[in-house]
């Protein structure tokens, strides 16, 4: 299966589904994206129609209104997304992706620290 590469729009509605984590029906997605701005149904329809297509969403067609529900965890979308960054912007360098989210500073204090905490449970894995 190919790794997903869902579009800005896409991840709007599968961060739609995720938060839902059961199928949905067109209406049911419309009106969650509808409360953060004024979004046509008919562009809902047609968008979980092509990210159906494409393997994103599965379509259950088994009742009269269809549900969708997502082919991917979050996380994995997460990391095709991030590979794909790293590869393209960054030569493949997990330090080079890292430095570069560190030098603009919009990392917390608590941040920081939780990142010290994950560096040392990658290396401590790393040494098994």
């Amino acid at each position: 299966m190919a790794a997903p590469h869902p579009t800005e729009g896409e991840l709007t509605i599968l961060r739609v589904l995720w938060s839902r984590k059961t199928p949905m029906t067109v209406r049911e997605v419309h009106e969650v994206l509808s409360r953060g701005k004024d979004t046509a149904y008919t562009t809902v329809l047609k968008m979980l129609t092509i990210m159906a297509e494409k393997g994103l969403l599965k379509r259950d067609e088994s009742e009269r209104r269809h549900t969708y529900l997502a082919v991917h965890t979050e996380p994995v979308v997460q990391s095709s997304l991030l590979r794909d960054l790293m590869r393209r912007a960054f030569s493949g360098s997990a330090l080079g992706l890292v430095q570069r989210a560190l030098d603009d500073e919009t990392a917390s204090a608590e941040d920081l620290e939780a990142m010290s905490k994950l560096i040392a449970q990658a290396k401590a894995k790393r040494k098994r």
